[in-house]
């Protein structure tokens, strides 16, 4: 029997933090590790065609399963690869760990040329990551193994990336005793005082017209946010939020948070209290902290930093969402008079505010009913920065869960496929559809190979309009209407199916795109929709890039 080392030490914890799926690609600075994971045979290792789509992967599939997300790759440029990813998971707070190898540990940072040597790795890794670590000798493994992934869980949570050079990972040691109790120091949430909790109460009860916000740090507290919408409040999410109470709940704007939804900004008027809570109030989502929202605004958020950090507030509460809320739904009740026209006037408002919104899409306009009458109401939404998920995939598209969606949330063009991918490995039994457009498909379109290697069960909804479409309506309203540099030149589509080897269906009139997708879902494995965008219509302008 082979000696127990820093390789298989690594492989043995991941098992003992209940990992049992990872993503990456096998290289010559981590093969100990994973012969190590294949040896044990007890983790299924997805192999992808680029780090930086197996980081993407890894952070869906943290998303929607709420585990751990690992991912494994090489050194130096290898790592490099990963960076994009690893900064979007830092963007979603994704609990995402990237194990990457190291040169030998008498090279790192000689500058001699060893293979994949960089000049600073770690400093890199510190950049794009919450924290960074080396194992720099075998007996700081497993401490350092612990810090890491107790890092990447303790919220906020976010990517944590380690380096382990080569030699190391083939050191022999002693099974650490340690891996049969094995306890992570994860850092309590902070609860909140009783004088905290008074005064929120008190501050809270004088509201007539209440709103929450939630956001993607509210994810755990769909109990207690459902009992403050019974007693009265309104609800608009972040995008990153949305699901956690269903959006067809009659109290719930979901992701129509006011920007370029003009009748939610003039409600926000009649609002006397928002409650944010778990929410960065994302530029994104309010054109950058210029979104007419409620002047009283408290937050809750258990990062000390969230205070003030985009909209002032009239009082800061830091603490765990959902024990916050609860505690502020039960003391609340019997104390706080709501107005009694606010419900009515608040689904008023949100029939037309969404009816509003649905009649600036053109010839897109049947798209959100159509897609969300095709999938089950547990399946798994993913999207890419697209024109139509810009639109109505954040903002008309209902979610019925908060596990139930993934988008990049940096705004990147390109994760789309591979966060569809690691989403459709973490599904358990459920559906899921990648919307993504021809642009960013075409970034990481060898991707669709790992998805047919692993037999996922994907739809691959290809909005094709032949370029970059929302730099053309950037271009119009900011250059005169010169358009430079957004056309592309892509493969056809039938025949990228045909040579993957999956079922390919194409849409050219709007009203066929629902059944389409019904059909593409009774499929097992993957399929590839393409969307032919040109010859339903031009995609109008949106806000705020629409033609005033």
């Amino acid at each position: 029997m082979s000696q127990y080392t820093v390789a298989e030490l690594v492989a043995e914890f991941l098992e003992k933090c209940d990992v049992d799926t990872a993503f990456g690609i096998v290289s010559v600075h981590n093969i100990p590790m994973l012969d190590g994971v294949a040896r044990r045979g007890k983790i299924r290792f997805v192999m992808t065609r680029g780090e930086m789509g197996a980081g993407h992967m890894a952070d869906a599939y943290a998303r929607v399963t709420r585990k751990l997300g690992v991912v494994f790759t090489s050194t130096g440029p290898g790592a490099a690869n990963a960076a994009s990813a690893l900064v979007e998971a830092g963007f979603a707070s994704s609990p995402v760990l990237h194990i990457t190898g190291q040169s030998m540990t008498k090279h790192i940072g000689r500058g001699r040329g060893a293979v994949h040597d960089v000049p600073d790795q770690l400093g890199m890794l510190k950049s794009i990551s919450k924290t960074a670590y080396r194992i720099g000798t075998p007996d700081q493994a497993l401490s350092i193994l612990k810090r890491a992934v107790a890092d990447a869980l303790s919220a906020p949570r976010g990517p944590v990336s380690i380096e382990i050079p080569i030699d190391v990972q083939k050191s022999v040691i002693d099974r650490p005793a340690e891996l049969d109790a094995l306890v992570l120091p994860i850092t309590a949430l902070r609860i909140a005082s009783a004088a905290e909790m008074d005064r929120l109460v008190a501050l809270v009860s004088q509201a007539k017209r209440p709103m929450l916000w939630l956001g993607n740090g509210a994810r755990d507290a769909a109990s207690a946010a459902t009992k403050l919408l019974d007693l009265g409040f309104g609800l608009v999410t972040s995008w990153a939020g949305r699901g956690i109470v269903p959006d067809d709940h009659p109290m719930s704007i979901g992701g129509l948070n006011g920007t370029g939804a003009p009748l939610v900004e003039a409600f926000y008027d009649t609002v006397d209290l928002l409650l944010v809570v778990g929410s960065r109030l994302r530029g994104h989502e309010t054109m950058d902290a210029t979104a007419r929202l409620p002047k009283n605004i408290i937050q809750i958020d258990i990062d000390p930093l969230a205070n003030d950090r985009t909209y002032k507030n009239q009082a800061f509460v830091c603490a765990e969402a959902g024990s916050t809320l609860e505690a502020l739904a039960s003391k609340v009740k019997g104390k706080i008079s709501i107005d009694p026209k606010f419900a009515s006037e608040f689904k008023a408002m949100k029939v037309a505010a969404f009816e509003e919104f649905r009649q600036t899409l053109g010839p897109y306009a049947s798209f959100p009913d159509q897609v969300r009458n095709a999938m089950p109401r547990d399946a798994i939404w993913v999207r890419d920065i697209t024109l139509n998920n810009s639109t109505w995939g954040n903002k008309l598209f209902p979610l019925y869960d908060g596990r139930s969606s993934a988008y990049p949330i940096g705004a990147a063009i390109g994760p789309g496929l591979s966060l569809g991918i690691g989403a459709a490995v973490g599904a358990n039994g459920r559906k899921t559809v990648a919307m993504v457009g021809d642009g960013g498909f075409f970034l990481n379109v060898g991707e669709l190979w790992t998805a047919v290697q692993e037999k996922v069960d994907l739809v691959v909804l290809v909005m094709n309009d032949g370029g970059y479409g929302v730099i053309q309506h950037i271009q119009d309203a900011t250059c005169e209407g010169r358009r430079n540099y957004y056309d592309l030149l892509g493969p056809d589509l039938k025949q990228l199916a045909a040579l993957a080897g999956i079922p390919f269906m194409q849409v050219s009139v709007a009203s066929t795109l629902g059944a389409t997708l019904s059909k593409a879902l009774t499929h097992k494995g993957v399929t590839l929709i393409e969307v032919t965008m040109n010859s339903i219509g031009e995609f109008p302008p949106y806000f705020p890039y629409s033609k005033k």
